[in-house]
């Protein structure tokens, strides 16, 4: 029996692991496009090194 093993891109780290690197840029930029449905078209982005980590352990963002 093979055990398979998915990833929750619900999940702040797995989001960042799926869509937070430029290899997937394709992946990020198509997503943002399909949650937008054409109130605006990104064509591409470009990924910054910081992060900034929020006071409460539920607040951050990436910048």
């Amino acid at each position: 029996m093979e055990i398979k093993r998915y990833i929750d891109p619900l999940n702040d780290i797995a989001f960042k692991k799926i869509f937070g690197s430029d290899p997937n840029k394709d992946l990020l930029i198509d997503f943002l496009n399909q949650v937008l449905r054409g109130r605006k078209n990104i064509v591409d982005l470009i990924y910054n090194k910081n992060e900034h980590h929020g006071i409460a352990k539920d607040e951050g963002s990436i910048s």
